[in-house]
């Protein structure tokens, strides 16, 4: 029975080795886990404080469009009521 306890003994300690690789792994892989969530945070943020500034800019952009068109319809507009003739020459 002496080896069968022997043998037991040697196994329960192999097995309480593997747990504690284990565990140590899981850590590991817990830590980079975390690493990995706040670097995709991070850069969703960027992205997300991009698009805002990109559509700030886009507006603003269609406004200024809007505003030469408007200009453009009431030159076009002058021109056709005669309002060239008009000039002080």
């Amino acid at each position: 029975m002496s080896h069968d306890q022997d043998y037991l003994e040697k196994r329960v300690r192999e097995l309480e080795a593997k747990v504690l690789q284990l565990r140590l792994s899981r850590r590991v892989l817990m830590l980079l886990l975390e690493r990995q969530e706040q670097q995709t945070a991070t850069f969703r943020e960027r992205l997300e404080r991009e698009n805002r500034r990109l559509m700030r800019a886009n507006y603003q952009y269609a406004q200024s469009l809007l505003q030469k068109n408007r200009q453009i319809h009431e030159l076009e507009s002058r021109l056709q009521t005669g309002g060239a003739g008009k000039s002080g020459h």
